[in-house]
């Protein structure tokens, strides 16, 4: 049976669950890893029995053969580590978000067309029953026309998070939390109701100063292309745990309100003359020990690239998407004025 070979970039967290979900699927095959913690050697070896580099640049230089590299490093690397994977005639699966600026997604997106690659950008919320239910309810237009929606994403990231990678609260590495924990929320909002206009935004850092050097909180308010009106509202500075994320929806004919911790719980459906189906049961969100994040739907992403590839489905999240996230975001963040904040990050 014919396999897809990946090679994974960057071995921490999410590295690993590339590389489990990629063991897991009988038509994939794991070829090498890549990270520049060499420590985590004899982990790979005894998990995964392939070669182990320490540089992606080495990884990209030896002679094995893999299609797919998967870029699994810190938000500040995607982008690079993308291109660099492209130049050597592989598809690329690039974890969120894309790259932190819209000017790097348009090198990516421009040298995949030229070398006719695929790049499949990590949006693994879109594979969650209640945003696979809200997709076909927005498309099939059953609310009618959309007025308002709001966005709440109230989580915790406090010393428990920051203090385990030196990469993390770093403008350059990691970008900020609508790039590294609510991203996902934002591709939502666009996939759901498309292209977001006349954004405007407010910011602060409550309790984070000490360690990240950007905001903790944020309000965003802005237009629906298609009509409509909405807000993005979002913190780490949530005491101890994750609170909610949440996504309401008001429109001509009824309500919806999807919340829970990660958008995983249907709260309210009142629409007019529609009966809601029963939904699939929703994975668990990952679990890093002091804290969690969204839900685990990996093997969801992994199996998307190996049917696209063997010419059995369609890409889900193409560069174009994953470029149009990271322009929306890169727009609110041109409102961000860091000067104004006393910043004395210890990592």
């Amino acid at each position: 049976m014919e396999k897809v070979k990946f090679a994974v970039i960057g071995y921490g967290h999410i590295g690993k669950r590339h590389c489990d979900m990629i063991k897991a699927h009988d038509q994939a095959e794991l070829i090498a890893v890549a990270d520049i913690d060499e420590s985590q050697k004899p982990h790979c070896k005894e998990n995964y029995g392939v070669p182990f580099f320490n540089t992606a640049q080495d990884l990209l230089d030896s002679d094995l053969q893999f299609d797919v590299v998967n870029v699994c490093t810190p938000n500040g690397c995607h982008a690079e580590q993308a291109k660099m994977a492209l130049r050597i005639n592989c598809h690329v699966v690039v974890e969120k978000p894309m790259g932190l600026n819209k000017a790097n997604c348009e090198e990516i997106t421009h040298l995949a067309l030229e070398k006719s690659k695929k790049v499949f950008c990590v949006m693994q919320n879109r594979y969650s029953p209640p945003s696979v239910w809200l997709k076909e309810v927005i498309s099939k237009k059953v609310l009618g026309e959309i007025y308002l929606i709001q966005v709440n994403c109230y989580w915790n990231r406090d010393d428990r998070y920051y203090s385990k990678s030196k990469w993390k609260g770093t403008l350059a590495l990691d970008g900020g939390p609508l790039f590294t924990q609510f991203s996902h929320f934002m591709d939502l909002v666009y996939w759901l109701f498309g292209d977001l206009t006349d954004l405007k935004a407010r910011f602060q850092n409550f309790n984070h100063k000490h360690n990240t050097e950007f905001e903790d909180s944020g309000l965003v308010s802005f237009k629906l292309v298609n009509g409509g009106i909405g807000t993005f509202n979002y913190s780490t500075s949530v005491y101890n745990t994750n609170l909610e994320s949440s996504l309401t929806i008001i429109g001509e004919n009824g309500t919806i309100k999807v919340g829970g911790q990660y958008m995983n719980k249907v709260e309210l459906c009142d629409i007019e003359d529609y009966e809601m189906p029963e939904l699939p049961p929703v994975n668990p969100p990952n679990d890093y020990g002091t804290y969690k994040g969204s839900a685990a739907n990996h093997h969801f992403v992994i199996n998307n690239v190996v049917d696209t590839l063997l010419g059995n489905a369609e890409i889900t999240t193409n560069a174009l998407e994953g470029l149009k996230v990271v322009e929306i975001i890169e727009e609110i963040y041109k409102q961000r004025d860091l000067s104004s904040w006393n910043f004395s990050v210890s990592q």
